[in-house]
């Protein structure tokens, strides 16, 4: 059956007025939710009216400053040399009569290494020695001179002494002729002797006057006699004494020969090791002040070696003995020796460096004379330093300024300090800060002078 377009139209009209009033319906809804969604949400976000939105503070973590600066090292290149090194030469001339040492051997201290042949000298020597014997013997002959002065010496004054005692006998018996001749006159005078008795007993005492005369005479001679002898005995010491100095000239000459003869002989002046040597036996050797110019041996000591290192003059200052130090050598594929700095020039060269040295013991003689390597010397700390790990300096001036943040009073404020060394870990503050500062580690938001922070717990 066929339907007309009218009819069509009637019979569709009521279903989709149907359709369009559902489809009204859902529409309203949809809007009601999404206006209640929306009226919800600003009523939990949006602000109150006429309340300004403040920015919350950023959290710092802060650190405190430890007393002593960073320990500080350098390294700088180290040539390695002998403890000791001695060039022998002859001090007398002659031929080379032996030589028992070469290049590489080791010898011990007072060993005889070579000996020259100076038969003039060795005769000199006996000569000498000859002398000597002489004149030790004059020594001999005059010490026993001066025992016989001395003798003499003793027996005129035991003659002087035994003449004054004569004298004393004399003068009693004198005394007692004339006391015997006195009693005589005087019986003599009354007639009681005879005149003869008178004249014996002036004899007598005239006898007796002149034995007391010739006592006195013999005091003095005796006394003279032994001044003589006491002159003797000076005479002879005088001349035990020029026995004696010309006994040291002949002893000073002898000795210098000697001396002589020895240095005839090369002794190695330290146990050592030869690394030098220039003639064979039977070569002649002219001595150092006859012209020769150049050594026999050379002899060095390896047992210690001593380490030479050049500081820079920024690090002078703080390079004292006692430093401790690792010597690394190259030929030793980079092998490492502990030290101690044993000397320090305490001047700069030219260039500005201070030569300061390292004593290396060498017990297995690992290291040769002229190695080259590098040396690591610890410095030790400034006592008068802070530290504080490297994060802390935000900003650097220059080589020695920086820039640190410091919380005082909640407050984040810039502060210039003055900076030491930096090992990368720790940075060394001069000044510009105290030990009791909080310096700012690390922040959650870049920091400005002044700005209010929160520090960490």
């Amino acid at each position: 059956m066929t339907v007309s377009p009218g009819e069509r139209a009637s019979r569709m009209r009521p279903g989709w007025r149907r359709g369009a009033g559902a489809v009204c319906g859902l529409s309203v809804v949809a809007v009601g939710v999404w206006l209640a969604r929306r009226g919800a949400h600003s009523t939990e976000v949006a602000p109150v009216a006429g309340e300004a939105r403040r920015p919350s503070a950023p959290v710092v973590e802060v650190v405190r400053p430890h007393a002593g600066g960073i320990l500080r090292t350098i390294q700088q290149p180290a040539s390695i040399h002998a403890f000791e090194t001695v060039d022998l030469y002859a001090m007398v001339s002659g031929y080379l009569k032996t030589q028992s040492v070469d290049i590489g051997s080791r010898v011990k201290k007072g060993e005889v290494l070579a000996e020259i042949d100076v038969p003039r000298d060795a005769k000199a020597v006996e000569e000498a020695a000859s002398l000597v014997a002489q004149a030790r013997a004059r020594v001999s002959q005059a010490e026993a001179l001066i025992k016989v002065a001395e003798a003499h010496r003793e027996a005129a004054e035991a003659t002087a002494n035994q003449a004054a005692s004569d004298v004393d006998r004399r003068k009693a018996e004198r005394v007692l002729a004339e006391k015997q001749f006195a009693r005589v006159s005087d019986l003599a005078a009354r007639r009681a002797v005879d005149q003869r008795l008178v004249d014996e007993h002036q004899s007598a005492l005239d006898a007796a006057r002149a034995a007391e005369r010739t006592a006195g005479i013999a005091v003095r001679t005796a006394r003279a006699r032994a001044l003589a002898a006491a002159a003797e005995v000076e005479k002879a010491r005088v001349d035990a004494d020029a026995a004696r100095a010309s006994l040291g000239v002949a002893e000073a000459s002898r000795d210098r020969l000697e001396v002589n003869l020895d240095y005839a002989r090369i002794v190695a002046p330290f146990d050592g090791v030869v690394t030098h040597r220039a003639f064979h036996p039977g070569a002649l050797i002219h001595s150092a002040m006859e012209g020769g110019t150049g050594p026999l041996l050379t002899v060095k000591r390896t047992d210690k070696m001593r380490v030479v290192v050049l500081v820079p003059d920024r690090d002078v200052v703080l390079t004292t003995v006692g430093d401790e130090a690792v010597v690394t050598v190259d030929a030793l594929d980079g092998r490492s020796f502990k030290g101690t700095l044993a000397r320090c020039a305490r001047a700069e060269d030219a260039e500005r460096l201070m030569r300061v040295e390292i004593d290396l013991p060498n017990p297995d003689s690992l290291l040769y004379d002229g190695m080259y390597g590098k040396a690591t010397i610890a410095l030790g700390r400034n006592p008068d330093g802070l530290c504080v790990p490297s994060a802390c300096v935000v900003e650097h001036i220059g080589r020695s300024r920086g820039v640190v943040y410091v919380v005082r009073d909640g407050e984040a404020h810039r502060a210039e300090v003055k900076l030491g060394g930096d090992d990368g870990t720790l940075a060394e503050i001069l000044s510009g800060i105290g030990p009791d500062d909080a310096v700012v580690l690390r922040s959650g938001a870049p920091l400005e002078d002044g700005l209010r922070v929160e520090v960490a717990r």
